[in-house]
């Protein structure tokens, strides 16, 4: 059996999903294929750092509703351990009401499953996809379901998934750099509350990001692989100890560590974003390491930028369609992934010397207004041409 519509869209993710209601409001049949059943239990630790401008577009497409549990980010505190200098973050840099949100990954993808069932795009869950290929006038999927395997089709076909599908198109390599890194995630009780303050710390053991939730902190720290191991076995009290020597008292003592997860590490970016009448998005087109907190941002711009590129053009799956979607987010892409991969680098090694010059910059950085709101602008808009 096979069915059709104008696209196809794989992985119901935030990216997947915002990319099926950007295209729907062209007025295309769009077809979006879940894995996971409808009503299935969504089990993810992470907490999402969405910039304000993620935020807007989530707003736009009717999937951030009133009652979203999130917590607003009004300044990102910037510094490392063992030296002076520091870059402090506010939203007065940019004039905006707050530089971003926290929010819970389970309760985005309810408000976006919600936005979906309220704009009428048809979601076919427990669909896993198998195969993709693209012909000369459509794209086709191979699927699995509860009721049989289906071919599905259509005129563009949007990859939104971990990017194993996209390796099997003509043309498209991913580019791999394993970190040999897991990030360590835990919820974070201090004694002074978060007050809208993020704080991103390059520490001796690696860089670890403190996110506002609710009242407390969600930690992101990357870790060694066995300090993952050991941070995960051991007793609360060792990670709340260490991470209050990395940390210092600027949020006074670290009074409880909640549960942990980790997971590991690997960049990978597509060669490219386009094969035939199938595009890369989000995860499909690169996964980066968190610092800074720029992967998913990232990805929902491209959701949208591909919507975008599609115009009023009768063809979604048009060449001409899929080349403006690859040069709108060239620049973006390359200049994310290569500042976070930058960052870990940068701060990878512990030299005297090396930290006071890294210090002196983030001095520098925080004294120059027009510097510090053009990198600010850059977290939170993306690269633009």
């Amino acid at each position: 059996m096979s069915e059709h519509a104008d696209v196809l869209v794989v992985g119901g993710g935030p990216v997947g999903a915002l990319a099926a209601l950007r295209l729907a409001r062209q007025g295309r049949s769009v077809m979006l294929l879940e894995a996971r059943a409808k009503d299935a239990e969504v089990r993810d630790a992470r907490a999402l750092a969405l910039s304000w401008h993620s935020r807007v577009l989530l707003e736009d497409a009717g999937a951030w509703p009133d009652g979203l549990p999130a917590t607003h980010i009004d300044t990102v505190h910037v510094s490392q351990q063992g030296s002076c200098g520091r870059t402090r973050l506010d939203r007065e840099d940019l004039d905006l009401p707050h530089l971003g949100a926290v929010v819970d990954y389970p309760a985005l993808v309810a408000g976006l499953g919600g936005a979906l069932e309220q704009a009428g795009v048809q979601v076919r869950w427990q669909c896993r996809v198998t195969a993709v290929k693209s012909l000369s006038q459509y794209a086709c999927a191979e699927v699995e379901t509860p009721e049989g395997r289906l071919l599905l089709t259509g005129r563009l076909l949007a990859l939104a998934e971990g990017g194993a599908l996209a390796e099997t198109l003509p043309g498209i390599r991913r580019l791999t750099h394993d970190y040999h890194q897991c990030a360590v995630l835990a919820e974070v009780e201090t004694e002074l509350p978060p007050q809208g303050v993020a704080y991103e710390r390059f520490a001796h053991d690696g860089p670890f990001a403190l996110l506002p939730h609710g009242e407390r902190y969600m930690l992101v720290w990357t870790r060694s692989q066995a300090d993952a191991e050991r941070l995960l076995a051991a007793d609360e009290s060792v990670l709340r100890e260490e991470l209050q020597l990395a940390f210092g008292e600027r949020q006074g003592r670290i009074l409880a560590v909640g549960p942990r997860a980790s997971f590991p590490l690997v960049l990978r970016q597509a060669s490219r974003v386009a094969s035939g009448r199938v595009a890369l998005i989000g995860n499909a087109a690169q996964t980066m390491h968190p610092v800074a907190a720029q992967g998913l941002n990232l990805g929902l711009r491209d959701a949208v930028g591909l919507a975008e590129a599609q115009g009023l053009a009768a063809d979604p799956g048009d060449a001409a369609a899929l080349r403006r979607y690859a040069a709108a987010r060239r620049l973006d892409s390359q200049a994310v992934v290569g500042f976070t991969h930058g960052l870990i680098k940068l701060f990878d090694g512990h030299h005297p010397l090396v930290n006071r010059l890294r210090g002196a910059g983030m001095t520098a950085l925080d004294a120059l207004p027009a510097l510090r709101r053009k990198f600010a602008g850059h977290l939170v808009f993306g690269v633009q041409g």
